[in-house]
C-alpha cells in the first residue's frame, strides 16, 4: 500500500528529474546545478526505496 509520504517522495522526485532536464537542455548547463540537483533526487530515491 502507498502511503501519502510515499507519493509525497516520488512527486519530489519526478519535479527533480524534470528539473535535471530542463538543466541539461540548457545551451551551457550549470554543472554545479546538476551536481546538486542529481543528489537531491538520489536521496528522495534511496528514502522510497527504503519505505
Amino acid at each position: 500500500m502507498q502511503t501519502t509520504h510515499q507519493t509525497a517522495l516520488e512527486t519530489k522526485h519526478a519535479v527533480l528529474d524534470q528539473r535535471i532536464a530542463d538543466e541539461t537542455h540548457r545551451p551551457i548547463p550549470d554543472s554545479t546545478v546538476l551536481a546538486g540537483l542529481k543528489k537531491q533526487k538520489l536521496r528522495l530515491k534511496e528514502e522510497i526505496v527504503s519505505l
